[in-house]
C-alpha cells in the first residue's frame, strides 16, 4: 500500500471503539514500521494555557488541547503551518508538519503561522492499519489544511464525508446514535 501520510482516516460506521468512533485522523507517518496520526475532531475541555503554558504563545487565545489519540496521552504533539517548511520536524501536508520536540517557546519557531496542540496520538503496528482499512473500519480521503485547523471539529466527520460524496454523503447524515433517530 502506498503511504497514507497527509491523508485523512474517517471512522467508518462499524468502528465502535470509543477512542475512534466518528473520528477523523490525519496520518502523520505511514510506512513499513507502522503508522501514526492525530485525531482532529476531539477537543478536550482544557486550554493550552492551562495544560502546557509554555506552548500557549503558539496558539490563539484560549485554544483547547485536542485529544490526539489513546497512545501516550501525556505526550504533547504539535502540528503547525510553517512559512519556512524547513523548521518542521516532519512535513505532513504541504506546509503543515510536526514541531520539533526540542521547541521550548514560540521564539524557537518564528515562521509558524498557526498551530494546534494534541495530547497523545494514534498508532498502528506494521500491517495493522492496512488490515483495518481492508475491514472497512476507515474511509480514506485527502486532507485539506482547513481540516487540520477547523474551528468546528464537532462537524468534521460529517463535513469530510459530504465532501467525499456519493454514498458517503448519505452516511454523513447518520445521527451519532442511530437508535434515537
Amino acid at each position: 500500500m502506498e503511504s497514507l501520510r497527509g491523508q485523512l482516516l474517517v471512522a467508518g460506521p462499524d468502528l465502535l471503539d470509543p477512542n475512534f468512533r466518528r473520528s477523523v485522523l490525519l496520518v502523520g507517518e505511514h510506512g513499513e514500521e507502522g503508522a501514526m496520526g492525530v485525531i482532529l475532531n476531539r477537543p478536550s475541555p482544557v486550554s493550552v494555557h492551562e495544560a502546557v503554558p509554555p506552548l500557549a504563545e503558539l496558539v490563539d487565545g484560549e485554544e483547547l488541547v485536542h485529544v490526539g489519540g489513546p497512545v501516550q496521552p501525556q505526550a504533547i504533539v504539535v502540528l503547525g503551518d510553517f512559512r519556512e517548511p524547513d523548521e518542521a520536524a516532519a512535513l505532513v501536508l504541504g506546509s503543515i508538519g510536526f514541531l520539533p520536540a526540542e521547541i521550548e517557546s514560540a521564539d524557537d519557531v518564528r515562521s509558524l503561522s498557526r498551530a494546534r496542540v494534541f495530547a497523545g496520538y494514534a498508532g498502528w503496528a506494521p500491517g495493522q492499519l492496512e488490515s483495518e482499512i481492508e475491514e472497512e473500519s476507515w474511509i480514506i480521503e485527502p486532507a485539506l489544511p482547513a481540516d487540520v485547523f477547523t474551528e468546528e471539529p464537532e462537524y468534521l466527520w460529517s463535513t469530510v464525508l459530504r465532501r467525499k460524496g456519493g454514498p458517503f454523503a448519505v452516511l454523513a447524515l447518520m445521527p451519532p446514535d442511530p437508535t434515537r433517530n
